[in-house]
């Protein structure tokens, strides 16, 4: 279980690295897929088997095609200097190691965060009988959550409609 929790966690930190770093919007997506279905790696070892599959079938299927259809409008024909890496188009090499060498740090002092302060195995609340079942799922969603919820499919929405309309200005130019 240990080793699993550790790939897992290693595949969606790297994989979250490259949503960021990657050279093309696209190749984002696919690392987004590939956090997406870590993260539901993560939710079957802590007994979580709805939210695992509501992660892949939601989030890396249905989310991302529209992320893709969105990147794919956007991007229709532009290829540039500018979709480049910073340190790819010029930019000043010490300013690349500056960042790079803040990120390491960063990261070593959230390593020294998380052995020292933070337990290890599993919470007990995660681990409350019932904890990601569809009955708890549900009932937090339609409950607690709700309104994010729907802000959430209200804000994709508007990002679709703002899209589409963009692509069509740039279109009739």
């Amino acid at each position: 279980m240990a080793v699993v929790f550790w790939l897992a966690a290693a595949a969606a930190v790297i994989l979250g690295i490259g949503v960021v770093v990657a050279p093309h919007p696209i190749h984002s997506a696919v690392a987004l897929v590939g956090t997406l279905f870590a993260l539901a790696a993560l939710f079957l070892l802590q007994d979580a088997e709805f939210l695992a599959v509501v992660e892949v079938l939601v989030y890396a299927g249905a989310v991302m095609v529209l992320f893709l259809f969105v990147i794919t409008l956007l991007t229709a024909g532009k290829e540039d200097v500018r979709d480049r890496l910073f340190w790819q188009s010029g930019g000043l090499p010490y300013q690349v190691a500056l960042g790079g060498g803040l990120g390491v740090l960063l990261l070593a002092l959230l390593a020294d965060l998380f052995v020292r302060v933070l337990p290890i195995g599993p919470s007990p609340a995660l681990t409350a009988p019932g904890w990601g079942s569809i009955k708890a799922f549900g009932q937090a969603l339609f409950t607690r959550y709700l309104f994010p919820f729907e802000m959430t499919a209200v804000l994709l929405l508007v990002a679709v409609i703002g899209v589409v309309v963009l692509s069509r200005e740039r279109a009739s130019k």
